[in-house]
């Protein structure tokens, strides 16, 4: 069964149940009423394709009671009056211009996915510049507004911005790196799609561990870890998925043709980790997820997506990968030197950048 004895407002209350809560492990009363307790939310870059439905899924989501919405583009007002209609618990308000800190101030968790989108032909380093620059004034901001916050990065490139927005709270005196994360939740999910996929499984009830980073190679699926257990994948078709998986996203960017990357799977992802992020400050037990931290686990990284349990204060404890087999070995060999390099990249830049 799904989460229960949580209010809802009975319009969209399926919409809120599979949007938000899907494949979520089933709570005890006394868990569940843990969860009463409120959460301020902030949007940033809530205008664009991945902000607008990530704004409406956590205006969905009954763990929110204040949602704030923050863009350059003047259209942010009008984004959250038009979700402040939705009857839902949470107040929402949108701000622009130099109203950055009125929208953070008090927040308990700061959701950026404010940057350009991903064309045909860029790569998430073409990306860098400009997207560099978004996280830094937005995590500064973040800092003095809501220094306690947890600070959940979408932003690509995500290998680079993660360690740029720990720069910023280093420099700002305020950095938890329990707090801080790289949401490489789309990935997981896109793994469960296309293995469910090609083994005709329930994607809610499939489970496969996505390890590394969150571009390209870095990306390292472990395939001999799937849940429920199936059969040996061939050398062809596991090559096939881990490459899908890994290049997920150019599949999207190409199929819209120039008009954006992945908007709607990323908004949906990112909504989903935001809501485990909660569940854990309010005290839910075993809220494990996957997702882009610091780390000294892996020899020579200071970030890697590995899983992580959450709870009052963000990350709990980290966890190894496990047991894998000599195929992901390699994954992880060939591509460790590209997400150390992408990392020192970030560092580099935000002490270049102060």
């Amino acid at each position: 069964t799904r989460l229960q004895n949580i209010r809802c407002v009975a319009m969209f209350s399926t919409l809120r149940t599979s949007a938000v809560r899907a494949a979520t492990r089933p709570l005890s009363r006394a868990a569940s009423l843990q969860q009463e307790r409120g959460f301020k939310a902030s949007v940033l870059g809530a205008a664009g394709g991945i902000g607008q439905p990530l704004a409406l899924l956590l205006k969905l989501n009954p763990r929110v009671t204040t949602l704030t919405c923050f863009d350059v583009a003047p259209i942010v007002p009008g984004v959250a009056a038009d979700l402040s209609h939705i009857c839902t618990g949470a107040k929402t308000t949108g701000f622009t211009g130099d109203d950055l800190k009125k929208a953070l101030d008090g927040c308990d968790i700061v959701v950026i996915p404010a940057g350009v989108p991903r064309k045909p032909g860029m790569t998430r380093d073409d990306l860098f510049n400009i997207n560099a620059g978004i996280v830094r004034n937005l995590v500064a901001a973040a800092a003095e507004a809501c220094p306690k916050a947890c600070i959940l990065v979408i932003s690509n490139p995500v290998n680079s911005t993660v360690p740029i927005a720990a720069e910023i709270l280093k420099q700002k005196g305020v950095y938890d790196p329990r707090k801080l994360f790289g949401v490489t939740t789309l990935d997981v999910c896109r793994a469960r799609t296309f293995v469910a996929e090609a083994r005709g499984l329930d994607p809610l009830t499939t489970r496969v561990p996505v390890i590394g980073g969150h571009a390209g190679t870095t990306i390292v699926p472990l395939l001999s870890q799937v849940e429920p257990a199936v059969s040996g994948f061939s050398d062809e078709e596991r090559d096939a998925l881990t490459h899908r998986i890994m290049f997920g996203g150019d599949e999207v960017v190409k199929a819209k043709a120039g008009g954006g990357s992945a908007t709607l799977s990323m908004a949906y992802t990112g909504a989903h980790f935001a809501d485990r992020v909660m569940a854990g400050l309010a005290g839910e037990i075993g809220v494990q997820e996957y997702t882009f931290v610091q780390t000294d686990k892996v020899a020579g990284c200071t970030f890697f997506s590995l899983p992580v349990t959450l709870g009052k204060e963000g990350v709990e404890s980290i966890h190894d990968w496990g047991k894998i087999n000599a195929f992901e070995e390699k994954l992880i060999a060939d591509m460790t030197p590209d997400l150390i390099e992408q990392a020192r990249k970030g560092v580099e830049w935000a002490n270049a950048h102060k």
